[in-house]
């Protein structure tokens, strides 16, 4: 009997793979770790042939830890950081270059250059996307002008573009698929998401030629053969893990919003077959969805969250591990007017400013480690609500609640924080990996084993309600905004 779905969390910070059984129990799992290059400043990489070990590793370590053989498996999920760009051979797989990871500011500039030639309406109007150094179109476009005869081998047909999932289906399946789906196609700013299809006036504009490219499917649905466990199991769930996220999650339907704290922080509003063009800095994207009509999401981007909480314990020094953050949170009785700004790489919606830097604000002689760590957390519940505000005047209706995943949200002061700053019920469900469940239940439902119309209903999940004052909830927003202010001006004066 086929009843596991092998789930692959191909993620900025690590991969992770998860066998869950038909009722969407975990039944094991591996994870490691995978690095990320700066080799100048504002520039991230990552090396393409690093995550596919990685991940070729994880999955051989969860079938051996669960005794589940291959042919015990009905079907694999995968979801995948979103944006990297990957180039590589058509003949071999061999990358040319290193992946230009999402976080990247090097084509900041180009995009300067395609909002002051009056560009950003065409691109927002075909892609729901902002010019912005985020998404792939400018990274693809850097790779071939600047790797020695990359432009004319990509002419000829020698070369392939993926983001990271296409880049992994290739290699799982021998070679013989190249393809995406259309969540991760609609991040490139190469995909328009009304008619579904590669644009050909923005392939002109960034001269990208179209057979580098790969074909776009829907998330459900067929892929390709795994035939690396002796077995062929079927591929059949392919999307960016925010929108795998946003399905594990049960947000099916228009109005349900989760919000994923992992290296960065994304929110995302389910508003059904109706695309949302946002006036408040957010992005309009595709949804996961199987065969039939597209689905649209509303979503608002933070590019650092917990990759703060990293850069506090291996650079800084400050902590030992993440766990310890929510005790030295804990540990005042408030921030003492201390305000961390992660724009590490930038500051996204509603922003969308590229040239912000990260900073720490207010502080005084009686600050120490503990405001600064709380001061790294609170910030992910400030930008967070940021994005609820926008998302708020866009469709002119709040959610009853917000959902929350990923690595921070089993930090217990963050999410009350969240609440409190929101003044809005925050639900953690007790399965925190939504997004590798999200990619095993599209996979499950193209093969039957798993039904969206009765998503399974979880006992466990944590509440968390609003405590704090209007007075305090106000006083501790007018500071982030102060901190804010601050960076922007201090950004646009150099």
């Amino acid at each position: 009997m086929k009843n596991y779905i092998l789930a692959l969390d191909q993620g900025t910070s690590g991969s992770r793979a998860i066998l869950f059984d038909s009722a969407g129990r975990t039944v094991a799992r591996a994870y490691r770790e995978v690095a990320r290059t700066f080799p100048a400043p504002g520039w991230v990489e990552q090396n393409p042939e690093e995550l596919l070990a990685a991940q070729y590793g994880v999955m051989a370590e969860v079938l051996a830890r669960s005794g589940v053989s291959a042919s015990e498996v009905a079907a694999i999920g995968l979801a995948c950081q979103r944006e990297t760009t990957i180039v590589f051979e058509r003949s071999s797989g061999k990358p040319i270059a290193p992946a230009i990871v999402w976080q990247c500011r090097r084509t900041a500039g180009e995009c300067d250059k395609l909002k002051s030639d009056g560009l950003s309406s065409l691109i927002r109007k075909k892609t729901g996307l902002v010019p912005d150094a985020y998404f792939s179109a400018t990274k693809l476009k850097w790779i071939l002008d600047h790797t020695e005869g990359a432009r004319e081998r990509a002419k000829n047909g020698e070369l392939l573009f993926g983001t990271v999932d296409s880049y992994l289906l290739w290699h799982l399946t021998g070679g013989s698929v190249h393809a995406t789906d259309r969540t991760n196609a609609s991040r490139t700013m190469l995909y328009n998401i009304h008619d579904l299809r590669w644009d050909e006036d923005l392939l002109r504009l960034f001269d990208i030629p179209e057979t580098m490219l790969p074909t776009v499917l829907p998330s459900s649905g067929f892929f390709g053969h795994c035939k690396l466990f002796g077995d062929a199991i079927p591929i059949c769930g392919v999307a960016g893990d925010q929108q795998a996220a946003l399905f594990g999650q049960g947000c099916f339907r228009p109005g349900q919003t989760k919000n994923t704290y992992g290296t960065g922080c994304f929110m995302l509003m389910h508003t059904g077959d109706t695309p949302v063009h946002s006036s408040c800095g957010l992005l309009t994207t595709l949804a996961a969805s199987g065969e039939g009509r597209a689905l649209y999401a509303l979503e608002g981007s933070v590019f650092t969250a917990g990759a703060t909480v990293k850069w506090l314990r291996d650079d800084l020094k400050l902590i030992e591990s993440a766990a310890q953050t929510e005790e030295l949170a804990l540990s005042i009785p408030n921030n003492g007017g201390v305000y961390l700004v992660p724009a590490f790489t930038g500051l996204g919606a509603p922003y969308w400013d590229m040239y912000a830097k990260a900073a720490i604000v207010g502080l005084s002689a009686g600050s120490g480690r503990a405001h600064i760590v709380r001061a790294a957390l609170e910030a992910m519940a400030y930008r967070t609500a940021e994005l609820l505000e926008s998302m708020e005047k866009d469709v002119c209706a709040s959610p009853a609640q917000l959902k929350i995943d990923g690595g921070a949200a089993a930090n217990r002061f963050l999410a009350q924080f969240q609440a409190d700053i929101l003044g809005l019920p925050v639900c953690r469900p007790s399965h925190t990996d939504l997004t590798a469940l999200g990619a095993a239940r599209l996979a499950g439902m193209f093969v039957g084993l798993f039904d969206p119309s009765s998503p399974e209903k979880e006992e466990n999940d944590s509440l968390f309600l609003p405590q704090m004052s209007d007075e305090e909830r106000k006083r501790n927003l007018a500071g982030w905004r102060r901190a804010v202010s601050s960076v922007r001006t201090a950004a646009s004066e150099n």
